[in-house]
């Protein structure tokens, strides 16, 4: 019976201590724009076949995007992915054409372990700052923590600072995450295949 009650009031300190997590990020600012049930806060552009699979939402073909209802200015923002060793994915920031995403239009934050051109591959800020060395992020879950604050773009992945860039070209934008063509085959046919998911998507305005 004393191991019982002493269960008992373990799952009660853990229930309660879940509990407190979870009001204190609401409290410090941040907002959950994905936790794995929904995508009421972002629309699809392009034809990737998003849906939502065991608390992730998951596409493995096609080209495009989820992007966020609304613009962000300064935030952080963290974010869950997996990838495939054949995905080439990304999570653009400041987007400032909805519907014309691309490291011209936004800031890209690369995910994309295989890119021909390594020094803008997973970790880096594409044409902003280059990342050496790159760290591998095929075959697990990651966690990326993306700050913008004014010029200044800093990217930490799994706890390690990969890039930080200056750069004022984009003030403010939407958030994009993307499941994109990747290399092209032997024939010459661009893969737009490969699975990308991402799990929990929270974010804070600065």
């Amino acid at each position: 019976m004393k191991r019982w009650y002493a269960l008992a009031g373990l799952f009660f300190i853990a229930a309660f201590s879940f509990g407190q997590v979870q009001r204190s990020s609401a409290e410090d600012g941040w907002v959950t724009l994905f936790d794995g049930k929904n995508l009421d806060h972002f629309d699809k552009v392009g034809d990737a076949n998003w849906r939502i699979e065991d608390g992730a939402v998951v596409a493995d073909r096609g080209n495009g995007f989820l992007v966020t209802k609304e613009t962000f200015g300064d935030y952080q923002i963290r974010a869950e992915f997996w990838v495939g060793d054949d995905a080439n994915s990304g999570i653009f920031i400041r987007c400032t054409d909805p519907q014309k995403i691309d490291a011209k239009t936004a800031y890209e934050v690369n995910i994309w372990d295989d890119r021909p051109g390594k020094d803008y591959a997973t970790g880096a800020i594409v044409n902003i700052a280059k990342v050496d060395p790159m760290p591998k992020s095929v075959g697990k879950w990651n966690v990326y923590e993306i700050t913008a604050k004014g010029g200044t773009l800093t990217v930490v992945l799994n706890g390690q600072q990969t890039v930080e860039g200056k750069d004022s070209t984009h003030a403010s934008g939407r958030i994009a995450l993307q499941h994109g063509l990747g290399n092209k085959d032997a024939a010459g046919v661009v893969n737009d295949k490969g699975v990308v998911k991402f799990r929990m998507v929270e974010i804070k305005k600065l």
